[in-house]
């Protein structure tokens, strides 16, 4: 093998680790920003677009957009046994 080939089998190695970690960053990004809004269900997010992109990258601008989605269910307190709020 000539020092060409090495080069050839460097490229194509630097390639295929850019091309995963580039998988592992859009797999996560919906899960990460779901977290980051405090989102309630940042779990099934995270799952959500594993799964999307395991199966089909179709679905995964939904669970990107779901993440995003406003937290609809907002704590709002109550009155504790005395009456106090």
């Amino acid at each position: 093998m000539t020092g060409l080939d090495y080069a050839a089998w460097f490229v194509l190695l630097l390639l295929a680790v850019i091309a995963i970690g580039l998988l592992f960053f859009i797999g996560n990004l919906p899960g990460s920003v779901a977290k980051k809004r405090n989102h309630p269900n940042a779990e099934a997010i995270t799952m959500g677009s594993w799964a999307a992109l395991l199966f089909g990258v179709v679905l995964w601008p939904l669970v990107l957009m779901w993440a995003y989605s406003p937290n609809l269910f907002v704590k709002t307190g109550g009155a504790n046994k005395e009456g106090e709020v």
